[in-house]
């Protein structure tokens, strides 16, 4: 259970089985101690402990989906203004109106959370693959009864981050345990520990608003962004004195279309549980919500999804020109027969992408088909790095948008490996082409942002295949199968 603590433990069974040395209660639950990896586990298993459940207990999916409904009858704060607020804020005329749901997620790193310690002398040496050293630095210290200077982190290569090794929860038993044991200690969770007790991505819940003028022009938006904040715990000096967390508002802030009103603004919703930054941050809730909704106004208008967003971007020159090169380079409108496009476009980590998916959809069975993805982020010093991450980027973007999100009821997640928690296989991985702008621009960052564009792209060709919008993730909870 999310939260809880030990109330008490038999370890008797455990320390009579082979290989055990010890058996540690330390601030994160219980540990065994062996001579391998697989007798700890078997002797974790033959513990017997009593849990006290935490705050935590009473919370699951639909309390936290009804607390995001709540919140978003109430006031938020003011993100961006533009025109004629009031107008915006309650926009007349032809209106479009939509609410796009997005689940928690876990990280699901390849390898687990896992950090080696070793005492020597009156220092202490932490083996960690963690993203904050400084972080580690301060957690192991802490444990240890030490000086920060007289800890020393050597960081390991990560088996995976995107975001979950900012957080640092799996140093202070490991240094709990190796001073329990006196000697050297390995600590390693195993997958359902680090499925059951990550630090998921926030869920949220996005309402947009458009209206057309009687020109026929879109003259009016309005963005409600409500989701619980990450830096509020992680960093909470940068929302002091009710400052906005920027995270939860990237990729709706900087709204690139042109519309003579325009009004967003943000709810922090917290939702007993912990939350985490995850690859991409908030750029893959919001930019699903305001790049779907840019095709339902589209369709509302008569118009074709890439020209309408095309048009409405004549003042942003870098967003039109991956737009143009990703619909060219995919012959936008000149599918094969049977498959269907759709297109999103986004700016994160001062980088520019743009995003076509054709898919095919026959019955109920989804297909992925081809990615082209034009990406301009500025001077690029390795090429083949930058399609890597664009690649590896694109491939987690569809595991999200496709399977995953986490369960929880009465306090404890459901899913617990990867049986639960779907990963793209190798055989339903499309082709996917990446392409580079020449650019004398700063370079902005790679390894995060073509992760959010794919489920509004994904989605958008679902819908011009089959007429049927999707505003809550994951796909295959929405009858489709893959």
């Amino acid at each position: 259970e999310l939260r809880a603590t030990v109330q008490s433990f038999d370890a008797a069974k455990a320390q009579a089985m082979p290989g055990v040395r010890h058996v540690v209660q330390t601030s994160g639950g219980v540990a065994v101690i062996a001579d391998s990896w697989w007798q700890a586990k078997q002797a974790r298993d033959a513990l017997e402990i009593r849990w006290a459940s935490g705050p935590a207990a009473r919370v699951d999916n639909d309390a936290i989906a009804a607390g995001l409904r709540a919140a978003a009858r109430g006031n938020g704060r003011q993100v961006r203004s533009q025109g004629n607020a009031d107008a915006a804020r309650r926009p007349s005329g032809r209106r479009v109106q939509a609410v796009y749901e997005l689940p928690m997620l876990a990280h699901a790193t390849l390898e687990p959370q896992n950090c080696t310690v070793e005492f020597r002398d009156d220092s202490c040496h932490v083996y960690a693959p963690t993203q904050v050293p400084q972080l580690a630095q301060a957690a192991a210290a802490q444990a240890a009864g030490l000086r920060p200077e007289q800890v020393f982190v050597h960081t390991t290569f990560l088996g995976g981050g995107f975001g979950r090794r900012l957080d640092v929860d799996f140093i202070a038993p490991a240094v709990e345990c190796a001073k329990a044991a006196g000697a050297p200690v390995k600590l390693l969770w195993t997958r359902e520990d680090d499925t059951t007790h990550d630090l998921y991505r926030p869920p949220a819940r996005n309402a947009l608003t458009g209206a057309f003028g009687a020109d026929g022009r879109l003259n009016a938006v309005r963005v409600q962004l409500v989701a619980p904040s990450v830096t509020a715990r992680w960093a909470p000096a940068v929302v002091a004195d009710g400052t906005i967390d920027p995270f939860a508002v990237e990729s709706a802030r900087d709204f690139p279309y042109d519309v003579p009103n325009l009004y967003i603004d943000y709810v922090q919703h917290e939702i007993g549980i912990d939350v985490g930054y995850w690859r991409s941050v908030s750029h893959a809730l919001n930019c699903f919500a305001v790049e779907s909704f840019m095709d339902e106004l589209a369709a509302e208008g008569g118009l074709d999804p890439y020209q309408f967003r095309r048009g409405l971007l004549a003042k942003q020159p870098r967003w039109q020109a991956v737009l143009d090169i990703a619909a060219r380079r995919a012959q936008w409108g000149r599918a094969p027969a049977g498959r269907h496009q759709g297109i999103a476009v986004m700016s994160g980590y001062d980088s520019y992408l743009a995003l076509v998916a054709e898919v095919s959809v026959e019955g109920n069975r989804l297909k992925i088909h081809r990615m082209v993805c034009a990406v301009d982020c500025g001077q690029v010093i390795n090429p083949d790095i930058v399609h890597a991450q664009a690649e590896g980027g694109i491939l987690f973007g569809l595991s999200a948008a496709l399977f995953n999100e986490i369960n929880i009821r009465a306090g404890k997640v459901v899913e617990t490996n990867f049986d639960s928690y779907r990963q793209l296989r190798i055989n339903e991985a499309p082709q996917i082409e990446v392409h580079l702008l020449d650019s004398s621009d700063p370079p902005g960052g790679m390894g995060e942002p073509t992760v959010a564009l794919v489920a509004p792209a994904v989605c958008n060709a679902i819908h011009a295949a089959t007429g049927r919008r999707l505003r809550k993730l994951p796909i295959v909870k929405q009858g489709f199968v893959v």
